[in-house]
């Protein structure tokens, strides 16, 4: 049976990654927070790549500044 994939609030998220930068261990705070490493890695790049657009919720496309600005 398979278990329900969780989801993470964005403020988990965000809280996450700033632990992982200052602890610097990803594979420890990943175990502490019991996620899989590669979830807090692509979270990570997810922030890095878009910054305050970071993780918009189910369904909505992650976008940059310029790319809302074009969409617009």
């Amino acid at each position: 049976m398979r278990s329900k994939p969780k989801h993470y609030t964005l403020e988990f998220k965000q809280k996450a990654v700033e632990l992982s930068y200052a602890k610097g261990n990803v594979k420890k705070v990943s175990e502490d927070l019991d996620i899989f490493p590669s979830v807090l890695y692509r979270w990570r790049k997810e922030l890095k790549d878009y910054g305050k657009n970071s993780f918009p919720g189910r369904g909505k496309p992650k976008l940059t500044d310029e790319e809302k600005e074009i969409a617009r």
